[in-house]
């Protein structure tokens, strides 16, 4: 199957909401203990595009197949050149490219708005395809958080990958 990427809208949100609200409940790869319902998906969502953050779409068979979006990394002014990246696939759409294909998308996003670096942070537990993933597209790793999380009855580890976007730390940032 053929994904488009596109700028989320909040049209999407419900269906944004559902795949996170599945990942939440049955697996690691957030720390969320409690799904937030639509309403608060969507102020989320309005916080990130008040701040020209980057949040995409996957559509495949006309309905939303997975979600990417870039946001602060910290809210530091020093950090303004570095966004953390998020993406969630919905469970049926797994395995198809849709994760890489979100990635791609919003990495040329992130470069667009005047980011350097993009931080990846990745619950160690079940989430070996997301590094992999993020290796694949050049991140690489630069540390472990040992035991941070606990969820469904286990300590978590974290992992962080970062990439350097357009010209890097080479030059003075660009956004402010």
């Amino acid at each position: 199957m053929t994904y488009t990427i596109r700028p989320a809208t909040e049209a999407d949100i419900p269906a944004i909401a559902a795949i996170y609200d599945e990942a939440v409940r049955t697996s690691t790869v957030s720390f969320e203990l409690e799904p937030p319902g639509v309403a608060e998906m969507a102020r989320r969502f309005a916080l990130l595009r008040e701040g020209g953050f980057p949040y995409l779409v996957a559509v495949g068979n006309g309905a939303v197949a997975g979600y990417a979006y870039a946001g602060p990394y910290h809210q530091r002014a020093a950090y303004r050149s570095t966004v953390e990246d998020s993406i969630y696939v919905a469970r049926a759409a797994r395995g198809a490219g849709v994760g890489r294909t979100l990635l791609t998308a919003l990495i040329a996003e992130a470069e667009r708005i005047g980011a350097r670096a993009m931080i990846a942070v990745i619950a160690q537990s079940d989430t070996a395809a997301s590094v992999a993933l993020h290796a694949g597209l050049g991140f690489t790793p630069v540390g472990t958080l040992v035991g941070v999380g606990y969820k469904h009855e286990r300590w978590l580890d974290v992992t962080l990958m970062q990439r350097a976007l357009g010209p890097g730390r080479s030059t003075r940032p660009t956004r402010v």
